[in-house]
C-alpha cells in the first residue's frame, strides 16, 4: 500500500466526519480505526475510490463507537442516517479543518500541535520529538485542543490569516527530532495554496522557499551561526529561489498586497544578489516601509533600522533604532552591529556581549559571543 497517500486523505476524511456532526476527537479517532482496516484490506485489493472507501468505513467506526456509549444514547438519535457506499462527496473538507485547528480560542502552541496531528498527519511521538517535549505532555496539549474546538461550526468562512500565522509558527521551528517542520510547513502551505489560490497564501509559500533555499549555508561545519553577509551563496538552492520568485510574482500580479508577500519580497531582493555588497538596501527599506503600513509590527521596525543602516550609513541606522523600544527581541544585537559599522569598536563589543546573555538560543548566543570577543581582541588605536 502506499503509505502516502492515506497520509493525504486523513485530513478530508476527518472533515466530512466532522461536518457530518463528529466531534473532532471522535472523529479522528474513527479515521484512525478505518486505517488500520485499510492496512488489512487494501494489499488484497485497493478500492477504486481510497476516499470513498475510508470516508464509508470511518463513518460506520463513528457510528459503533456512538451505539457503544449509552452516555450519548440521546446525541446518537440526532446522527444523520448512514450514508450508502459509494464515491466520496467532491466536496474536500481539508480547508474546513485547517480552520478548525487554527481556531481563534487555541493558544499558538496548541494550534499548531492539533494542525500537524490532523492535517499533518504525524503522530503524537513525531510532534513531540519535533518540539522536545515528553510524548505524554504533547498528548495533553493534544487532547486538550481537541475538547477546546469539540463542536465548533462555522457558520462563515474561517481566517486565513489566522491558519497562515499557524503554518508561519510552524516552519519558524525548522528541524528537530526525525521530523523536518519546516519541510512540513511547506508542503501544508502548499496544500492550502492549491485549495484557496489565496494571494496571501501565496506569499507564504513563497516566503518559507526562499528562506528555506539558505538553509544549507546557515551553519559551518562545525555547527556555526553564519550570518546572511557570510553565507556561501553557491550552497543557496536556486531551484527553490526561482520557483519562490515566481509564486510571488504571480501574486503580487494582483495587486492586493500582504504582509506575507512584502516579507516574501524582501526575502526575494536578498536572494537576488550574487553577493553580500550588491544586495539593494534601497529597495529593502522601501518593503519595509510597505510592510509597516501594513503590520506596524515592531519587529519589522527594528529589522528596518539595520537595513536603513545598510542603505544610507550606520549612524543613519541608529538615528531609526534610537526610535524604537530598546526592549525589542535583538534591539542589543543590532545596536551592536550598527556601531561596528560606524567604527566605534569598544562600544560595540559592549553590546554583543550584552546581547550574547539575552539571546533566544545557544547558536545565537554563541555567535554573539564570538563577536564580542574578535573585536575584543582586536589592538585599539
Amino acid at each position: 500500500m502506499n503509505e502516502t497517500l492515506p497520509r493525504d486523505l486523513v485530513p478530508a476524511v476527518i472533515g466530512v466526519l466532522v461536518r457530518r456532526g463528529a466531534a473532532f476527537a471522535a472523529a479522528e479517532d474513527a479515521v484512525q480505526d478505518a486505517l488500520v482496516e485499510a492496512v488489512r484490506v487494501w494489499p488484497d485489493g485497493r478500492p477504486q475510490d481510497p476516499k470513498g472507501w475510508l470516508v464509508t468505513v470511518a463513518w460506520r467506526k463513528f457510528l459503533d463507537a456512538a451505539r457503544a456509549d449509552t452516555a450519548r444514547r440521546d446525541r446518537e438519535e440526532r446522527l444523520e442516517a448512514e450514508p450508502a457506499p459509494g464515491p466520496a462527496e467532491a466536496r474536500d473538507d481539508t480547508l474546513h479543518l485547517y480552520f478548525l485547528c487554527a481556531h481563534p480560542s487555541l493558544s499558538p502552541a496548541s494550534a499548531v500541535a492539533l494542525t500537524l496531528r490532523a492535517v499533518g498527519g504525524l503522530t503524537t511521538r513525531q510532534i513531540a520529538q519535533a518540539y522536545l517535549v515528553p510524548e505524554a505532555t504533547m498528548a495533553q496539549r493534544i487532547s486538550r485542543a481537541k475538547r477546546t474546538v469539540a463542536g465548533v461550526r462555522f457558520r462563515e468562512p474561517g481566517d486565513v490569516a489566522t491558519v497562515l500565522r499557524v503554518l508561519y509558527l510552524v516552519f519558524n521551528e525548522g528541524y528537530s527530532g526525525d521530523v523536518d517542520l519546516a519541510a512540513e510547513a511547506i508542503r501544508l502551505t502548499r496544500q492550502l495554496a492549491a485549495m484557496t489560490g489565496h494571494e496571501e497564501v501565496a506569499g507564504l509559500l513563497a516566503l518559507m522557499l526562499l528562506h528555506h533555499a539558505r538553509r544549507a549555508a546557515r551553519t559551518g561545519p562545525d555547527g556555526r551561526l553564519v550570518p546572511l553577509a557570510e553565507q556561501d551563496r553557491g550552497r543557496w538552492d536556486t531551484r527553490l529561489i526561482a520557483e519562490g520568485v515566481g509564486i510571488l510574482q504571480a501574486a503580487l500580479a494582483r495587486d492586493r498586497l500582504g504582509e506575507f508577500q512584502a516579507q516574501a519580497a524582501i526575502a526575494a531582493l536578498h536572494a537576488d544578489a550574487q553577493a553580500a555588497e550588491e544586495t539593494d538596501w534601497v529597495q529593502i527599506v522601501e518593503w519595509y516601509d510597505e510592510l509597516l503600513r501594513l503590520t506596524g509590527n515592531p519587529v519589522a521596525r527594528l529589522n528596518r533600522a539595520v537595513a536603513v543602516g545598510e542603505a544610507d550609513g550606520p549612524h543613519a541606522g541608529l538615528a531609526a533604532l534610537a526610535e524604537l523600544d530598546p526592549a525589542l527581541p535583538r534591539h542589543t544585537a543590532a545596536a551592536a552591529y550598527l556601531h561596528e559599522r560606524a567604527g566605534d569598536l569598544a562600544t560595540a563589543a559592549r553590546l554583543y556581549a550584552e546581547a550574547a546573555r539575552a539571546a533566544p538560543n545557544v547558536p545565537e548566543r554563541d555567535h554573539l559571543t564570538r563577536q564580542a570577543a574578535r573585536l575584543n581582541a582586536r589592538p585599539r588605536t
